[in-house]
């Protein structure tokens, strides 16, 4: 609130303000210094303040003049308004008729009449908030001082702020500055000279105050403001408010009839008129204030997000300068290893040959200096009897030099050539694609909060993080085969969650997801893994069951409505891992055959589960049993099932071997083998049988093979 109650002329708490037409205040001594005289004849531009635009100022020529001799500031008057010597600022003490003030807030300009300064309204309310506010500023200073004060009689003094050791006593007080100096910290650090000679050293507060509080330490008595006299009639109260020309008026104004037809009303009511007005405005400034204040916090939020946002771009952009790098890395080697391959094959050609023609050269020479000894002999009958033969020699050794004979077989350039230019240049113009046009989206953002698995599926969820210009078409979600293998496509869509069933039982599974849009497909997200149960939990399928099949308990408990065997299968599918699970016997009438075992998904639902290729069994009544695959029944044996009973399957899909129990004992030996693919666990039974369904068990120990 401080600033609000500095005189922008001086630059210190109001003092003596004056109300100028303009709304704006000056202290009495200030508008003394910035009073300017007018030539004669000449007239300020007064009819900005009666009637013309507020802001024609703004086209005409300004020039501030500063005098030494005054507080510093001059006043803003029109070019054309000037005297020959410029604007000239008069003394306070030289009275003149044709005087002009121009506002140093707004610039307008208002002449003086007769009564000088005296024409304008003292603003008693801004005096009263100027003293009430000193008063609470030397009361905190003394309070704060007393506080830290010793217990020494100069306890109450307030000391120097600039005093490296030991402050001493402040002897002034820079109201500007609002620091206190003792007598040597002023003439070193606030000289009065420069532009620090314009600010005002007032005596620190202890000083003023220190008969009050000698007195009994408490502060003067606020003396109550005597009423607002008016302007012209100086003996009379205001006692009413002239709406039209918005200002306070006493009786005797109305009875002059200076404002016979203007709208006058009590002051009383336009008082509290105004506060309500006021107060209203307030509410809504303060709700403005509140989301400066909340826009603030946005702004600093916005900081840490920037320093975040930065740090990890400039990550990515290292990864994918990297990744170039590494590239070409890659490249380069590749290019070597087919210039290494192409040097060799070049001088292993040209070793052969070297040998090649280093031997047919060393034949041939021999051959000549043999020929030549030979034509030394003078024995015609001795030369002819070997001439022929040496003919023929000569010329097959001539004929072994054809042509191209003597011509390497391999150049020494190599027929490579590397084009790198479109590269780097392309490499010159990598740039970031912001504000040039749509670009391909970014990796989204696995939310690994919202990842899972549950059994043998998998949730997956992601989001985008940076804003795209080009809208996002779609996504497509990854996931490799459980084993570290090659990924494929399980999702293509809009949607940022997606669940994959169908997955092997404990097995840890990688996946990543990217987005595309009309420019093309972005890069990939992070890697997550995945790994599902270790055991199967699932109940009964009722959208494959045979129309027959009735399911209760949650799809644990299933029975049947027909006499005739009915197939249901189970909800999870295997082709990975142990499994093992239960089905316990509920009802048990007249000794049915029911069939206990695993299928394909397509195998036959309307007769007894093993009498198709698509599945295998054992069916078992209450003596015996018997494997069963392709209507082949095998290894019979005793032993069967009642009421309360429990069978349990074993399918190891490690070994490919299929293993039943009865009561927890192994029932017969291992009953199939050599079983590959997916298969479901699977239930046959007709109507006097019922049973309820038991999984996420713990794998049997001691299997008998």
């Amino acid at each position: 609130m401080e600033e609000e109650l500095k005189c922008p002329v001086c630059g210190s708490l109001f003092k003596d303000p004056i109300l100028l037409p303009c709304s704006h205040n000056v202290c009495l001594a200030c508008a003394r210094n910035i009073t300017v005289q007018t030539p004669e004849g000449e007239t300020p531009v007064q009819s900005r303040a009666s009637g013309s635009s507020d802001y024609d100022y703004l086209d005409m020529d300004k020039m501030s003049l500063y005098s030494e001799t005054d507080s510093g500031y001059g006043s803003y008057t029109p070019c054309q308004l000037k005297s020959p010597n410029g604007v000239r600022v008069f003394p306070p003490t030289i009275p003149h008729r044709h005087c002009s003030l121009t506002c140093p807030l707004c610039h307008r300009s208002v002449s003086l009449d007769e009564r000088g300064l005296r024409g304008f309204p003292r603003n008693r309310l801004l005096e009263a908030i100027v003293t009430r506010y000193q008063q609470n500023r030397s009361a905190t200073t003394t309070s704060s001082s007393s506080s830290t004060s010793s217990s020494s009689s100069s306890s109450n003094a307030v000391k120097c702020q600039l005093c490296d050791r030991n402050p001493v006593d402040a002897a002034v007080m820079c109201e500007q500055c609002d620091v206190f100096y003792c007598n040597a910290c002023q003439q070193r650090c606030h000289p009065s000279r420069g532009p620090l000679a314009k600010h005002r050293l007032v005596p620190p507060p202890n000083q003023s105050a220190a008969g009050g509080a000698a007195g009994g330490g408490q502060a003067p008595p606020v003396t109550a403001r005597k009423p607002a006299t008016c302007v012209d009639h100086e003996a009379e109260n205001f006692s009413m408010y002239c709406c039209t020309c918005k200002a306070p008026v006493c009786m005797k104004c109305l009875e002059e009839g200076k404002h016979a037809k203007h709208d006058v009303k009590p002051l009383a009511v336009m008082w509290k008129q105004h506060k309500c007005q006021i107060s209203q405005a307030l509410n809504g400034v303060s709700d403005k204030a509140k989301d400066a204040k909340e826009f603030l916090v946005q702004l600093k939020n916005m900081l840490q997000q920037i320093q975040e946002n930065g740090v990890e771009f400039e990550a990515c952009l290292v990864a994918q300068c990297d990744s170039l790098i590494e590239a070409l890395t890659r490249q380069k080697a590749k290019l070597l290893t087919k210039v290494t391959k192409e040097k060799e094959y070049k001088l292993k050609v040209v070793r052969d040959q070297i040998t090649h023609c280093t031997m047919k050269l060393r034949q041939t020479t021999g051959m000549m200096e043999y020929c030549l000894e030979v034509l030394k002999e003078n024995d015609p009958s001795g030369f002819l009897q070997i001439s022929d033969a040496l003919i023929k020699r000569v010329t097959s050794s001539q004929d072994q030099w054809v042509k191209g004979a003597l011509e390497p077989k391999v150049g020494p350039e190599f027929d490579l050539t590397l084009n790198t230019d479109s590269l780097l240049q392309t490499i010159l113009q990598l740039d970031f694609c912001q504000g040039k046009g749509p670009s391909v989206p970014a990796a989204p953002l696995l939310q690994l909060e919202k990842c899972c698995t549950r059994n043998n599926s998998a949730t997956l969820a992601w989001r985008v993080t940076v804003p795209q210009g080009s809208p996002i078409e779609g996504y497509i979600l990854e996931l490799d085969d459980g084993n570290g293998g090659q990924y494929r496509e399980v999702y293509v869509g809009k949607e940022t969650v997606c669940t994959v069933d169908g997955l092997h039982f404990n097995s840890s599974y990688n996946a990543r997801v990217k987005a595309y849009n009309a420019i093309g497909v972005g890069p990939y997200s992070k890697t997550v893994v995945l790994k599902t149960s270790d055991v199967a939990w699932f109940t009964f399928d009722p959208s494959s069951a045979h129309r027959d099949i009735v399911l209760s308990n949650e799809n644990q408990t299933v029975s049947c409505n027909s006499y005739d065997d009915r197939v249901v299968l189970g909800t999870a599918a295997f082709s990975k891992g142990v499994h093992y699970w239960e089905v316990s016997i509920d009802r048990y009438d007249n000794h049915p055959d029911p069939a206990f075992g695993i299928a394909r998904i397509n195998t036959m639902k309307d007769m007894m589960l093993g009498k198709d290729d698509k599945a295998w069994a054992m069916y078992v009544d209450n003596n015996r049993s018997w494997f069963m695959h392709n209507n082949s029944h095998t290894n019979r044996a005793e032993g069967g099932i009642t009421k309360g009973s429990t069978v349990g399957v074993l399918l190891d899909l490690t070994k490919h071997t299929l293993t039943f129990f009865i009561n927890k004992e192994q029932h017969g030996p291992t009953a199939f083998q050599n079983l590959d693919g997916v298969f479901m666990p699977a239930v046959s039974l007709n109507r006097n049988v019922q049973v309820t369904l038991v999984t996420g068990l713990e794998v049997p120990k001691n299997i008998k093979q």
